[in-house]
Parts: C-alpha cells; sequence; structure tokens
C-alpha cells in the first residue's frame, strides 16, 4: 500500500480548495446574470445585493420578447412571417457564429497543414506576416475592410462580419502548431499507397489534428459571437441586428433596464454553453497537447 507523503497530500488540498475559490469567481458573474433575469424590480435596484430572488418572475423574458418584432428571415428579399424580434437576433448571431467558426475551422486546418509539412518558396516569409497580423488591432484594418465589403455588395450584411472571420491569423499559427507533430512518416506512407493531397488531408490529417479543430471551434465562435465592435459597424440594418446590437438598441429607446438586459444575456450566454460542452473534450485534448509541447 503506497504511503502518501504528508506534503504532497497538503499540496493537493491546496490546490482542490484553490480550483474550488476559481471555479466560484468564475460561475459568479454567470449565477448574478441567470437569476437577475428573474428577479423584480425591486430586487435587481436594491441597495444591498439580493443573492436569491425574492419572488420568480418572468416579466424580463416576456418584454425582451414583446418589445419589438421582425422578420423571423429574410431569403433573397423574401421576408417570413413576423416574430419576436429577439428571435431574428438570436438566429441571425447563431448563423454568423457557426458560419464563421465552420469556414474558419476548414481554412485555417488546410493553411496550417501546408506550412508545417510542404516545402514552398516563401513559406517562411507567409508565416511571418501571420503572425505579425496577429498583433494588428481591427481598428488598424477597418477602413479596407469597409471598403472591400461594400465593393462586394456584402455590407449590411451578415457575411460582411463572416468572412474577415474565417482568415483568422490565430487560427492559422494554432493549426500549424498542431500540424507539426503530425509524423512525416505517415504521411510518406499514404502517397506510397497512390491516396491523393485530398484524401491524405481528409483521411491522415483531419483526424490527427482534430483536438486543435475542436480548441479553434470554441474561440472562432466566442470571438464571433461577442465582436460587437465589428457587428456594430457592418450591420446598420435592423433585420440583420446580433443578439448583443438588438439588446444594446432596446436600451437606447428607454432607459436602461437592467432586468431587460439580464434576460437578454441570459439568452445570448445558452448558445456558447452548449457549443462549450459539445466541443470540451477536444478542447481539452488541444490545450494539453499545447502544454507538452511546450
Amino acid at each position: 500500500m503506497k504511503i502518501e507523503n504528508p506534503r504532497s497530500r497538503a499540496y493537493r488540498i491546496f490546490s482542490l480548495i484553490l480550483l474550488i475559490i476559481l471555479a466560484f469567481l468564475f460561475l459568479f458573474p454567470l449565477y448574478w446574470i441567470i437569476t437577475g433575469a428573474f428577479k423584480p424590480a425591486q430586487d435587481i435596484y436594491n441597495p444591498k445585493p439580493v443573492w436569491w430572488p425574492t419572488d420568480w418572475v418572468v416579466n424580463n423574458f416576456s418584454n425582451l420578447f414583446t418589445k419589438r418584432t421582425a422578420p423571423l428571415f429574410s431569403i433573397f428579399g423574401m421576408e417570413g412571417p413576423t416574430a419576436p424580434a429577439a428571435f431574428r437576433w438570436l438566429i441571425n448571431t447563431v448563423f454568423m457564429s457557426v458560419m464563421a467558426m465552420i469556414l474558419t475551422c476548414i481554412t485555417a486546418a488546410m493553411a496550417g497543414y501546408a506550412l508545417a509539412k510542404k516545402r514552398f518558396a516563401g513559406r517562411a516569409i507567409i508565416f511571418s506576416l501571420i503572425v505579425c497580423a496577429m498583433a494588428l488591432p481591427k481598428q488598424v484594418i477597418l477602413i479596407p475592410l469597409l471598403k472591400e465589403m461594400s465593393a462586394l455588395k456584402l455590407y449590411d450584411s451578415l457575411w460582411a462580419v463572416i468572412f474577415p472571420t474565417v482568415g483568422w491569423p490565430f487560427g492559422v499559427f494554432l493549426m500549424k502548431q498542431f500540424s507539426e507533430s503530425i509524423p512525416g512518416e505517415i504521411l510518406e506512407a499514404t502517397r506510397i499507397d497512390g491516396a491523393s493531397e485530398a484524401k491524405t488531408f481528409m483521411t491522415v490529417v483531419l483526424p490527427m489534428v482534430k483536438p486543435g479543430i475542436g480548441a479553434l471551434a470554441i474561440f472562432t465562435f466566442i470571438n464571433s459571437w461577442n465582436d460587437y465592435f465589428m457587428q456594430l459597424v457592418m450591420l446598420p440594418s435592423g433585420n440583420n441586428f446580433t443578439m448583443p446590437l438588438g439588446i444594446a438598441s432596446l436600451q437606447a429607446e428607454t432607459s436602461i433596464d437592467m432586468g431587460l438586459l439580464m434576460a437578454g444575456a441570459a439568452l445570448a450566454s445558452v448558445p456558447i454553453i452548449v457549443v462549450f460542452l459539445m466541443f470540451q473534450k477536444y478542447f481539452t485534448q488541444g490545450i494539453t497537447m499545447g502544454a507538452v509541447k511546450g
């Protein structure tokens, strides 16, 4: 029977206590938003914090869904049935974030694999430019992006927010680091067996970098969902509002309603939590592999 070292036991207990405290600190804002969405006005504006609603109400959510209406969807100029605007905002945000996530993961995986395993002229220069682009804030390239989206007739559409995300330099950098771990012998063996480049990428490369794709999917989804600045600039039309823009517009029309704001924040947090739960396995593997590779 193995006897645990007293110092190791003390360290393990200390680590557990520290993790519990950190988990509480990270989860408390989510708890406050969810409970605040169901609090009556007297609890929200009480000078003393009300940790638990004295009376659970749904007025905040009913106000969120009755403040404004909008077409549920619009395709090729045809508008769908009228529905609460919050549904339209949620559909727009989910569509924008999911499409950005899918396209970014595909392009970053291909670019990262090419930079890691292909030898061609200018490879080092291209990678250096990608690393430098990671340091550029979006405000620096805002005007060129506006001109580009306007020239492509995409301004005031969700694609104006999706396409700039697809070439995310961080995604290419992340996938290159994961692609470096693919043994060259395996790639060479697949070529000897007669596999095409596309088949090699689909059957060998993608399964081996799946943890990195999972981590990138979470990062991209959250980044696209929370990119209020780009959404504010590229989506001036009310029908194209996302959830953050919609909630902000409601606040601009009336005095600040904290209950309405928390109801919108609670609704907006649901898709992010769902995506994280779906990809948490790959996200954990990706972070672990990155730490081991150092």
